[in-house]
């Protein structure tokens, strides 16, 4: 089976006119690809290069032929073919090249005065607006020296990088660096520019498993390659480097869309890394779909292979060596959503949701914000967050600044909405993603006061509003629910039917949990302590007929809720 490329990187000062990308060898083994492609197809578009074929085509000559035709008519090239074949494999091999992961890399130095930085990235800019000029010229000249016809509608479609990375060499002192030389020896990202629709296909779309905690070095056997890049992240207060192979750029992409960026200057020892994308013979046979190693530090790594080609194991993995210093820390790790919600009536409350995937969090706030009675809701945290006790009271702190949503369960057009910011994955699938940013970094790592914990129930059908939102007395029968952490799968993960996750949380809780039920206990106290209202929310996202009209539901009766309490 003919094993084709998915990711093109793009050397960032090889861009500008057509003989500069057509020479290159990036462009040769587009062709290469393409044409082998049509043969297993057997496509009748490999009539237009005949003249190419001995034993098998010179892909070579092919390329040269193309790059002649951008300069002269298809006449003046002394080449006989049928217009139609050679309009058909232009025409492919255009769609075949749009169908890549296209990134630039543009080596740019960090530097600390405001005004060089900013010229940096402008030229990054620049380089990207260039290049993607220069393919779609290439495209043109190609049809217009085919058919000497003049196009009557032209298409602006994105023809060049769908994302620019702007890296630089680490500057970590030589002591740090001589403890493990690959974790600054591989370029840093600094800044990345999206050209919107950013649209990404993935080998996989369903995370598997949780990730097993074992206390086993790993670091010492790590050694990266040119083919690797450092995504350095703040994940809520903690550092992470994450270490991405060419391969996986998407993910690498859909993190920085997700998680702020730790520049340069701001590097340090990191609390955690995660490396995606190490052969499995290094991680080890047993860890197929993840592990996270205690070494020196925690070591998250997912290894290369196919089904954990799926953004879900990129941002899992990274929250997981989080959760897992959370609890080393006795903090309690949460997998939820945090809210402030302001009434037009003046009332206002800040509600936490805990619920394992497709438990209806995101959903919820999604049908909240769109209430008339509603005059803002700010999303403070939309998938993993900590609690900590500060001043015998306690307080949420967040992790990411943009959210990965299931499109599925949102409101039609909610990914056009947002299209010219998000980044989409697999959007004609099933567990259809949108990754998109929606908060400031420096709100989410300030510490937050919670009026409302609930569970996300997912799976009970309730038919009044009374019965939406409900109330614990004992903080025993709360804590009996929230670690049940009972759901309805909904096809994020490749669960079905009712599954049951300690605490809602595979990241981190259930490895740790003897801990963690310590930690929650005191925290789920202290709550009940202090006056934070504990109960469950009946987002009926899991059952059949509900899927948009439970959490409708579910976000008007704690409508009511709010406009009745008193802070």
């Amino acid at each position: 089976m003919m094993k084709l490329s998915r990711t093109i990187i793009i050397n960032g000062s090889i861009v500008d006119n057509y003989a500069q990308v057509m020479s290159n060898p990036i462009f040769e083994r587009i062709v290469r690809e393409y044409i082998k492609m049509l043969e297993l197809n057997h496509s009748s578009a490999l009539n237009a290069i005949s003249e190419f074929r001995e034993n098998k085509f010179c892909y070579k000559k092919v390329a040269e032929f193309l790059y002649s035709l951008t300069f002269k008519p298809i006449g003046k090239t002394g080449y006989k073919v049928k217009q139609s074949y050679l309009q058909e494999f232009v025409e492919g091999l255009y769609d075949f090249w749009r169908g890549k992961h296209r990134f630039i890399i543009k080596h740019e130095r960090y530097l600390k005065d405001f005004g060089s930085r900013n010229n940096a990235i402008k030229s990054a800019e620049f380089v990207g607006e260039v290049f993607e000029k220069t393919a779609r010229g290439i495209y043109r000249a190609l049809e217009n020296n085919i058919s000497s016809n003049t196009e009557k509608i032209l298409r602006q479609v994105p023809s060049g990088a769908q994302v620019i990375f702007i890296v630089d060499k680490s500057r970590i002192q030589r002591e740090e660096r001589m403890k493990y030389n690959w974790m600054y020896s591989v370029p840093f990202v600094w800044n990345v520019i999206y050209e919107p629709p950013v649209i990404f296909y993935t080998k996989s779309n369903k995370r598997k498993g949780v990730f097993p905690v074992i206390n086993e070095r790993i670091l010492d056997r790590i050694d990266l390659d040119k083919k690797w890049y450092a995504l350095p992240l703040h994940v809520g207060n903690l550092m992470i480097y994450v270490y991405v192979n060419s391969e996986y750029l998407c993910h690498a992409a859909g993190l920085a869309n997700l998680f702020e960026i730790a520049t340069p200057n701001e590097l340090r020892t990191p609390d955690g890394v995660v490396v995606f994308g190490l052969p499995l013979e290094v991680v080890g046979k047993d860890y197929v779909n993840g592990v996270v190693f205690k070494d020196t530090l925690y070591a998250g790594v997912i290894p290369k292979i196919i089904e954990n080609d799926y953004f879900g194991y990129a941002k899992k993995i990274v929250l997981t060596v989080h959760n897992l210093i959370m609890i080393d820390r006795s903090k309690l790790p949460i997998h939820g959503s945090l809210a402030t919600i302001k009434l037009k009536n003046g009332k206002s409350a800040t509600a936490m949701f805990v619920g394992d995937s497709g438990a209806g969090k995101s959903e919820t706030l999604d049908a909240l914000g769109r209430l008339s009675e509603v005059s803002e809701l700010e999303v403070i945290i939309d998938d993993m967050g900590s609690l900590s006790i500060e001043d015998e009271k306690v307080v949420a702190y967040g992790t990411e600044t943009g959210a990965f949503v299931r499109l599925d369960d949102l409101p039609p057009g909610y990914a056009y909405a947002n299209i010219d910011r998000s980044l989409l994955m697999n959007p004609d699938q099933n567990n259809a993603r949108v990754i998109v940013p929606y908060g400031n970094f420096d709100k989410i790592i300030q510490p937050t006061h919670i009026d409302f914990f609930f569970y996300a129930d997912n799976y009970t059908k309730v038919n009044s509003n009374e019965e939406r939102v409900c109330f614990f007395n004992d903080p025993d029968d709360a804590l009996e629910i929230f670690s049940k952490g009972a759901r309805m799968a909904k096809g994020t993960t490749s669960e079905k039917g009712m599954s049951y996750s300690y605490f809602a949380n595979p990241f981190g809780a259930i490895q740790r949990r003897e801990i963690h039920e310590k930690i929650a206990r005191t925290y789920m106290y202290k709550m009940f302590e202090t006056g934070v209202k504990v109960g469950e929310i009946r987002t009926m996202l899991g059952i059949e007929g509900y899927e948009k009209d439970g959490p409708h539901l579910a976000a008007q009766a704690l409508l009511k809720v709010i406009s009745k309490f008193k802070a």
